[in-house]
């Protein structure tokens, strides 16, 4: 089974072709420069270099949250339009959890923590062992302070990724929480594929109409606009 799977969730975007658990082709770009203008150009760039087609791929598989509301929209958007366009089935991913198989070659207590704003984290804890991942929580949005209380008595058996992870060490390095190194420490587009490789064993896949974003709180926009109506009831 070939899996195209594309990665938006945050300021760096990446795609892979990943078949039966090995990585075919995968390119990345971390430049800063909007979604919509990047990621087309590099799925066909990689592809064209690979030899491949998106109608050769049996499932597209996207990172479908949490992370940057435009980032998401963008990649979700852009999957649905091809798997509709070729009726190819497709499903979402959790940001965190391909995060976490970043390292599920590792023994230990992972969290995945992406920077929310205002002192918050989207966050996941999952253990791995034996080269297996076991998630703990869900994906979640929670004030580092919060975090940082659940996972003090871990001590250094704690790896930190995502582009939260910085903001998390310097709150916890008095305890000793590890940072993991930047090349596995951010999301990329492989993992999507095998996550998404994963789901489709377990016959979890989805017609490109089911596929939606996973945001976990409101976009900015949306809060302001309920905390203006509730002010206004209240006058």
């Amino acid at each position: 089974m070939k899996i195209l799977a594309i990665e938006t969730s945050a300021k760096s975007v990446s795609a892979a072709v990943v078949e039966g658990g090995v990585p075919l082709a995968s390119a990345y770009q971390n430049m800063g420069l909007t979604h919509s203008r990047t990621l087309m150009p590099l799925v066909d760039g990689m592809l064209s270099a690979a030899g491949l087609r998106v109608r050769d791929m049996d499932l597209l598989a996207a990172a479908n949250g949490p992370g940057s509301f435009t980032g998401l929209r963008i990649g979700v958007s852009a999957l649905k339009g091809l798997a509709w366009a070729l009726e190819k089935p497709c499903c979402g991913v959790s940001t965190l959890a391909a995060m976490a198989r970043n390292l599920a070659h590792m023994e230990g207590l992972i969290i995945c923590a992406m920077d929310a704003r205002r002192s918050q984290v989207y966050n996941a804890l999952f253990r791995s062992e034996g080269g297996a991942l076991h998630r703990l929580t869900e994906d979640r949005a929670l004030p580092i302070k919060e975090l940082e209380g659940e996972l003090w008595p871990h001590g250094r058996e704690v790896l930190l990724l995502g582009d939260g992870a910085a903001l998390c060490h310097q709150a916890f390095s008095m305890w000793g929480a590890r940072l993991a190194p930047e090349g596995v420490r951010y999301q990329r587009a492989s993992s999507v594929a095998l996550l998404g490789e994963q789901a489709a064993k377990e016959g979890k896949t989805v017609p490109a109409g089911e596929l939606a974003p996973v945001y976990l709180r409101l976009p900015q926009a949306e809060r302001e606009l309920k905390k203006r109506q509730a002010e206004q009831a209240n006058c």
